[in-house]
C-alpha cells in the first residue's frame, strides 16, 4: 500500500476545521492548562511537566527532529517530564482551540484560514518548513510544466480540498480560471500515471516521490518557487497559550532546535533508521493508527522525502538567522499567498516570532546547524 492515497485524510482536515471552530472557540479557556510561567524565564532544566504535541501527520520523516529531540534527551534537558506527540492527520486548529493539546505541528493556510475565517485566536511561533512542499507535477515526456504559463490549456488534477490553494497560483500568476481544466481527482497520482490529467497537485515529498519511484521522469513546478511562497510545518500555539507560557515555550523550541539540528548533522542512514524505529512504536502501540495500516515505511522513499524536506527546511535565510525563523521577507509572502488562496489575514494576526528571535539573541551557537 502506497502512502499517496491515505495522506489525503490530512488534506481533507482543513474541510473540517470550520465545523469544530465554534466548539473549539468555546473551551479556549482550557488551552492554558500546563505551565503558568507567564513572564518566562526560557531556563533549561527548568520543570515544564507535560505538553502534548499534535503532530501533522504519521510519524515518518516529516518529524525526524522530534525524534531526535526524544532520543538525545533533549525534551528532558529543557524541563519536560513528557512531550507527547500525536500522529495526525490533523491541522491541530481544533485541539488547539479546545486545549487538547499545546503545540501543533501545522501550516499557514490552516492557520490562516481559521483566523481569517473564524477570527481563531492563534499565532505562528516557528516555521521548520520555510517552502511550502505544494507542486504542480507532471511527465517529463508528458506535458512538462515547467512555468506557470504552462498550466493553460492543461488539465490539472486537484483534490477538493486544495482547491483554494490551487486557485491561488492561478490568482498570482495572472491566470484566468476558465484557462485550466480542473479535473477532480483523490491523492492518488495514478491518473498522471495514466495520462488521464496533464498536471497533479502533489507534494514534492510524497506524491512526487512516488511517481518518480515507480520509473517516471517528473517535472515539479513548486508553490514556493512559483508566485505562492508560504511556511508550513509551522509551530503554532494559541494567543492565550503563548501569553501565560512563553518561557515553556522557549525550552520547547530550544529542544527542537537541537534535534532537527541533529537530522542536519547525521547520515541520512542514520536517521532514516531512527525514523523507522519510532514509526514502529507507533505501529505497533496503535493497531487502528495509520502507520499500522500503512504497514512497515519503504527505507528509499523515506530516505528521499527526508532529503526533499532539507531542502524546504535550510534556505539562505536559515543558515544567517537560525532553523525555524521566519523573515520579515518571508511573512509579508505567506500573507500575500494566503491573499491569493482567499484568506485575508494580517502578519500580527498571524505571526509572534519573539520567542524565536530571542532564543538566537541569546544562544547563537544553536544557528549552527549545518554539518
Amino acid at each position: 500500500m502506497t502512502h499517496s492515497s491515505p495522506r489525503s485524510h490530512r488534506r481533507r482536515g482543513l474541510r473540517l476545521v470550520a465545523a469544530s471552530l465554534a466548539a473549539g472557540l468555546g473551551m479556549l479557556t482550557l488551552a492554558a492548562c500546563g505551565s503558568d510561567d507567564a513572564g518566562g524565564s526560557g531556563v533549561e532544566g527548568e520543570d515544564h511537566g507535560e505538553i502534548s504535541v499534535q503532530y501533522s501527520w504519521i510519524k515518518n520523516e516529516e518529524f525526524a527532529g522530534e525524534f531526535y529531540a526524544y532520543d538525545k534527551g533533549y525534551y528532558t534537558e529543557s524541563g519536560f517530564s513528557e512531550v507527547n506527540g500525536i500522529s495526525g492527520p490533523d491541522t491541530g486548529v481544533a485541539k488547539l482551540l479546545s486545549g487538547t493539546v499545546q503545540v501543533a505541528l501545522s501550516d499557514a493556510a490552516s492557520i490562516g484560514a481559521a483566523i481569517a475565517n473564524e477570527d481563531a485566536p492563534l499565532k505562528i511561533i516557528g516555521a521548520t518548513f520555510q517552502k511550502n512542499p505544494f507542486t504542480i507535477l507532471s511527465l517529463a515526456d508528458g506535458a512538462d510544466i515547467t512555468t506557470p504559463e504552462d498550466l493553460k490549456g492543461k488539465k490539472i488534477g486537484v483534490q477538493d480540498s486544495n482547491a483554494s490553494v490551487f486557485e491561488a497560483i492561478l490568482n498570482a500568476n495572472g491566470i484566468g480560471k476558465d484557462e485550466v481544466e480542473v479535473v477532480p481527482v483523490d491523492f492518488d497520482p495514478t491518473p498522471l500515471m495514466e495520462g488521464k490529467v496533464d498536471g497533479f497537485m502533489a507534494y514534492l515529498t510524497n506524491e512526487a516521490l512516488t511517481v518518480e519511484l515507480a520509473g517516471f521522469e517528473v517535472t515539479n513546478l513548486p508553490y514556493a518557487d512559483n508566485g505562492v511562497p508560504y511556511v508550513a510545518e509551522t509551530f503554532s500555539v494559541t494567543d492565550q497559550y503563548l501569553e501565560e507560557n512563553r518561557g515553556l515555550l522557549k525550552d520547547f523550541l530550544i529542544a527542537e532546535i537541537k534535534g532537527w539540528t541533529d537530522v542536519f548533522k547525521n547520515s541520512t542512514e542514520d536517521t532514516v533508521a531512527l525514523i523507522t524505529e519510532f514509526y514502529n512504536q507507533a505501529a505497533s502501540d496503535n493497531a487502528e493508527g495509520l502507520e499500522a495500516v500503512f504497514g512497515a515505511l519503504d527505507p528509499e522513499k523515506t530516505g528521499l522525502g527526508l532529503d526533499a524536506e532539507k531542502l524546504l527546511i535550510s534556505t539562505e535565510d536559515t543558515e544567517a538567522n537560525g532553523l525555524f525563523t521566519i523573515t520579515d521577507e518571508l511573512k509579508e509572502q505567506t500573507v500575500a499567498s494566503l491573499e491569493a488562496a482567499g484568506w485575508e489575514v494580517s502578519i500580527d494576526e498571524l505571526f509572534d516570532t519573539g520567542i524565536i528571535d530571542e532564543i538566537y539573541e541569546e544562544n547563537p551557537e544553536l544557528k549552527d546547524y549545518l554539518p
